[in-house]
């Protein structure tokens, strides 16, 4: 190894010189090791978050995809089928109301409304061919969404027509939203009973269905309750 010394100074001060050169070179090179060592633990950190998300992407990729069902048009209101595999559907509010009987009123279908202000529009789609039991059934289901319910009447009368015999005219009477004219003979439900079965079906939707179904669901409902539907049905939901 060559060491050059400088002639001018003497030789302590030439080894002194070379002394904190060698102090200097050693510090240096303890840096590079501890930068070495830094970069070796983060590059550590890295693989093992790598491998890590890895995992988690291959476990989810082993799960089952769940596919959003399409809701079907009657979902949005009030409905159930009947024991005879009737669809019934009812209103929840005057606007739903118009919209049932001016879309989906249909010929061969039966419309159907407790005698009580407050009531909804209710269908029993394909209805003219129910048998008795389920145009019970969706009797009972009409009179459990009336405002029969909310002044804790235990029956209430409710009666049946055919599409061609409800109108939103009148001669000369004003028709509110939500109500329409019956003409002609009515198929009459005298003293129908109140009465839910709540319970939670397919995906834990809650589903209320007349009591005369009996269905045995989770929860049976008649009015006067200490809670209304609704807050029941959100109960179920969270069960």
């Amino acid at each position: 190894m060559k060491i050059d010394l400088s002639t001018r100074k003497t030789m302590n001060e030439n080894a002194a010189r070379y002394y904190e050169e060698s102090k200097t070179q050693r510090a240096k090179a303890d840096g590079v090791r501890k930068a070495i060592a830094d970069t070796q633990r983060r590059l550590s950190e890295l693989e093992e978050k790598i491998e890590r998300r890895k995992a988690e992407l291959l476990v989810q990729q082993q799960r089952p995809v769940k596919l959003r069902r399409e809701k079907k048009w009657h979902e949005k209101f009030h409905h159930f089928t009947t024991s005879d595999g009737f669809l019934v559907v009812a209103g929840g509010d005057a606007k739903q109301n118009e919209t049932l009987v001016a879309h989906h009123l249909e010929p061969a279908d039966l419309f159907m409304h407790a005698e009580i202000h407050g009531a909804p529009a209710t269908i029993i789609k394909d209805g003219q061919n129910a048998p008795e039991r389920s145009l019970l059934e969706a009797a009972q289901f009409s009179a459990s969404y009336s405002s029969a319910w909310k002044n804790e009447l235990a029956a209430v009368d409710v009666y049946a027509v055919k599409p061609d015999q409800v109108s939103k005219t009148s001669h000369g009477e004003f028709v509110p939203k939500g109500g329409f004219m019956i003409s002609g003979e009515r198929q009459w439900f005298k003293h129908t009973k109140l009465g839910l079965r709540l319970g939670i079906g397919e995906e834990g939707v809650p589903f209320a269905e007349p009591e005369s179904k009996n269905s045995s669901p989770t929860i049976l409902l008649q009015p006067g309750g200490t809670k209304e539907k609704g807050e029941l049905a959100k109960e179920l939901a969270k069960k």
